[in-house]
């Protein structure tokens, strides 16, 4: 594979505190398809904040890789004009994603399988009954879920699909205000080590999955772009089943920056998961 040159500028950055899971003990544990409140009530795991230079990532946007970092922001505009409207957001928004990450990965089949709507707003999250940002450190998927997602999703054709490369690749985007609270923080794959990596619980109502969340490591290159706004995207990776030398995954979290208005709106956002066969 020919992989892209490692970038060589030296971009503006703040300074911010991320969560990074400091004891795993028992096995850490996070929950979904459940209430903010007792998702958090419920969650196991003890985090702790330190201080990182997280990057202004639009100075580089351009130099991104999806291969090398795990990331590349992108300019995107939806026709959706409600992304609190469920049925909008599969009809329209499903088939715009399946688009982006084909173009972006090259990827010759896309399955989009699952989204997840955010506010950092208690009232809002109460209202449209959504999840708040996730502030922890963290990788959506394992060596484990990953194919597991396959075979879950895609049965009858799971064991033929894994012979080949295939990689969870998702989005994410605000969905209407700039976003200047809890931005996205994502971390340059090529900083990760796996022993970061701890395999957590992740507790559905119906289904046990597994993600990983992350230990601390001075070296984690982390980035976000400042103000993004409705019409801007980030694809990123959270699995590759490719083992030689490209990007497999990365870690994200919300985190709060330091430059943002405080009394700004809360952030509102979308991420989309998908599965993309090569």
């Amino acid at each position: 594979m020919s992989r892209p040159e490692p970038i060589q500028e030296s971009p503006p950055a703040i300074e911010a505190l991320i969560n990074y899971l400091t004891d795993a003990g028992d096995k850490p544990a996070s929950y979904g398809g459940v209430s903010f409140a007792e998702a958090e009530q419920k969650r196991k795991g003890k985090y702790q904040e330190y201080k990182m230079r997280v990057i202004d990532g639009r100075a580089l946007v351009d130099s991104l890789s999806l291969e090398r970092e795990g990331f590349i922001f992108v300019k995107h505009e939806t026709k959706v004009k409600d992304f609190y409207d469920e049925t909008e957001v599969r009809s329209v928004y499903y088939k715009e994603t399946e688009h982006l990450v084909k173009e972006s990965s090259g990827a010759k089949r896309v399955l989009i399988f699952d989204h997840t709507l955010r506010s950092a707003d208690s009232a809002m999250r109460e209202a449209k009954q959504i999840s708040g940002p996730v502030r922890n450190a963290h990788n959506d998927y394992t060596e484990w879920s990953g194919p597991q997602r396959v075979r879950d999703l895609l049965p009858d054709e799971a064991e033929e699909l894994l012979k080949r490369r295939f990689a969870v690749i998702q989005t994410w985007r605000p969905i209407r205000n700039p976003v200047e609270r809890e931005a996205l923080a994502i971390a340059d794959a090529q900083s990760i080590g796996v022993k970061e990596l701890v395999a957590s619980s992740r507790v559905y109502p119906d289904r046990v999955g597994e993600v990983y969340h992350c230990t601390f490591n001075p070296e984690h290159r982390w980035y976000y772009f400042p103000k993004m706004q409705r019409n801007e995207a980030i694809v990123f990776k959270c699995f590759d089943s490719m083992k030689d030398g490209r990007a497999r995954w990365t870690a994200h979290c919300a985190f709060d920056d330091p430059s943002g208005q405080p009394d700004a709106p809360p952030r509102e956002s979308i991420e989309m998961r998908t599965l993309a066969f090569f």
